[in-house]
């Protein structure tokens, strides 16, 4: 039995995990969505959750919490103002895990973690602006 087990270990040393984790963190806030394996993105998943419920929440003390998962002080503007809003009315589950099949290399199962309520990306200016000529 299995009691008590708070984290996959990642074969890795603990400094190692940790900066692995706050890395994929800040570009899942930064980028909305990031591509990685499934063990990897559950264990972002915990981390990302708790740094936006800090960002919800507001206050000096929470900024504080949370610059020590987000390493890019403008990533923490975005966690505090835009997805502050963007989830004021949602009582958790900011992530979507979905599996996207397998990697190439090694057939490590790979996982995409996004956040939920994210908006769409829109087409180039340019593509959309050209008028079909004949």
């Amino acid at each position: 039995m299995e009691h008590k087990v708070g984290h996959r270990k990642l074969q890795r040393t603990t400094s190692h995990r940790l900066a692995m984790l706050r890395n994929m963190v800040t570009s899942l806030i930064e980028h909305e969505r990031i591509v990685t394996t499934v063990p990897k993105a559950k264990e972002a998943r915990k981390m990302a959750e708790k740094v936006i419920t800090l960002g919800k929440k507001g206050g000096v003390h929470n900024i504080r919490l949370a610059q020590r998962y987000v390493t890019d002080r403008a990533l923490l503007t975005k966690l505090f103002g835009e997805l502050k809003d963007r989830y004021a009315k949602r009582s958790g589950g900011y992530t979507r895990l979905m599996r996207g099949g397998f990697r190439r290399g090694d057939a490590a199962d790979i996982a995409i973690l996004e956040l939920v309520d994210r908006p769409e990306a829109v087409p180039a200016p340019e593509a959309a602006a050209k008028p079909e000529t004949k």
